[in-house]
């Protein structure tokens, strides 16, 4: 099977489509596969170093605050799509998919051009721009939340869940002890890859007060936010890293999470069944890091906790509330459990098949 995968911009979309990436290839050693990504953003770093054959194209979303600025988004993305033209006709994939973000427009345009089998994923409960247009011509669509669903022609949507869901799953878990903590309970607080300014101000003050001891804590900053601790006493029972390249095996061990709502995340805390408080991001298109929290929320399996209301009060309010309550805890993980999708990378794949006929 020769395929061609896009997806760029965040690890939102990128990682699901590594997800599928891997499961092809442990279907097929032999397959053939192309990222086609951006020229700049984190997947032109990351996918070459896991020796996946990729090719970066120009590409930025469109500027909803300064009109004039997307006369030359109009010209990356006419440059794109000729450019992914001639990608396509060169490597004549058996089908081509989108996972999400800017890039993903002009290369399945020219897909459907050229009358290639297509599919598109849908991380998110709402979906952006991109995939509401593509949804038009594409063969088949993928949803990672049944609620996406009702954006799309139903004779070709298929929810499939997040790919990320059946991917951590297999991972090996790091311990407490592992981490230099002891058995007290484990409470992880990562506001994202990159960190939040807004968040941060209050996290800084939870560090300075933090007196109980009655949990641990694993704060990670992000990269920009991590010298904010360098001259404050940190108390035996938190440990502050700027990244956490292993994330997703520590929360094999984790007892709650404090964490933003976005799509992929949502999708590991749900395979893992880790009870979460969820600050859903206003800074994101169609403000849908609040959907998909509300999902958690409505289920039972997560707590809403709105940036406008963080503060140090709040939250440690909150993480007392839900560490005396073993029952509600263990209800919260359940339901979590309830919502994940853990053999959606089997189900992207079988459908792949289907659709080139194979």
């Amino acid at each position: 099977m020769r395929v061609i995968i896009s997806a760029g911009g965040t690890g939102g979309h990128i990682y699901p489509a590594l997800a599928i990436i891997n499961k092809i290839k442990d279907m097929e050693p032999d397959a053939s596969i192309l990222y086609i990504g951006t020229t700049d953003r984190m997947e032109s770093k990351l996918v070459p170093s896991l020796k996946i054959k990729y090719i970066g194209l120009p590409m930025k979303g469109l500027d909803r605050h300064h009109i004039l600025n997307n006369f030359s988004v109009l010209k990356m993305y006419k440059n794109s799509y000729k450019k992914s033209i001639k990608i396509i006709k060169d490597f004549k994939p058996d089908i081509v998919i989108g996972v999400g973000g800017y890039i993903t427009a002009p290369v399945l345009k020219a897909a459907t051009h050229l009358h290639i089998k297509t599919a598109i994923h849908e991380q998110n409960s709402t979906p952006g721009i991109t995939n509401k247009m593509l949804s038009k011509k594409v063969d088949k669509i993928f949803i990672s939340m049944k609620e996406s669903s009702k954006y799309f022609p139903k004779n070709k949507t298929f929810f499939t869940g997040n790919p990320r869901s059946q991917e951590v799953i297999s991972e090996k878990a790091i311990t407490k002890k592992e981490l230099g903590f002891d058995e007290k309970p484990l409470v992880v607080i990562v506001m994202g890859s990159l960190g939040s300014y807004t968040i941060n101000k209050e996290e800084v003050k939870i560090v300075e007060e933090n007196e109980k001891n009655m949990y641990n804590i694993l704060l990670v900053t992000g990269e920009k936010y991590f010298d904010s601790y360098k001259n404050i006493k940190v108390p035996n029972n938190i440990k502050i890293v700027p990244f956490e390249k292993n994330l997703t095996r520590i929360l094999k061990s984790t007892d709650l999470i404090v964490t933003r709502a976005g799509a992929s995340t949502l999708a590991e805390i749900t395979a893992l069944g880790v009870p979460s408080i969820l600050v859903p991001s206003p800074y994101v298109s169609e403000n849908h890091q609040y959907k998909n929290a509300m999902t958690l929320v409505n289920n039972g399996a997560g707590v809403l906790l709105e940036e406008k209301d963080f503060n140090k009060d709040n939250l440690v309010k909150l993480i007392d509330e839900l560490l005396s309550d073993k029952k509600r805890l263990a209800n919260m993980k359940k339901n979590a459990l309830s919502l994940s999708t853990p053999n959606s990378c089997d189900v992207i794949y079988g459908e792949i098949k289907k659709l080139i006929g194979e």
